[in-house]
């Protein structure tokens, strides 16, 4: 059993929320350079909150943000330059695996050992973000 399971959900549901408030805190980190690194950004993490929680959109992205998404946008985005832009486009091409097959065998584990399925798609299939 992966580790991360044991962890209980109130403990999740904590780090997930220090997580946000950490990104909210560092609004010098540009969401191309998160996904340039790591291959998942703010809005990432908006669309994994509104599939889990069934939420609307706009209210995923201020839940994230802190504020309407176009407000932190006006606020905080910079233009990304094509450096920054290669970076995220080859950071986001390793979030899929190489065969399809092995994204499906993969989501197939992971929903058996946490049925009933807590996580959205997104989080359980590399590259939905």
């Amino acid at each position: 059993m992966d580790p991360l399971d044991s962890v209980d959900d109130a403990t999740a549901a904590a780090v997930y929320r220090r997580l946000v408030r950490h990104l909210r805190h560092r609004t010098d980190a540009q969401n191309v350079d998160l996904m340039g690194l790591a291959g998942f950004c703010r809005n990432c993490l908006a669309d994994w909150t509104q599939e889990a929680g069934g939420l609307d959109r706009d209210v995923a992205r201020q839940a994230i943000y802190g504020m309407p998404y176009a407000d932190w946008k006006a606020k905080h985005q910079g233009d990304a330059t094509p450096e920054q832009l290669a970076r995220m486009k080859d950071s986001v091409a390793r979030n899929a695996p190489a065969d399809p097959a092995d994204a499906e065998a993969a989501l197939d584990e992971a929903l058996d050992e946490s049925f009933p399925a807590s996580d959205p798609p997104a989080i359980t299939e590399p590259g939905r973000g």
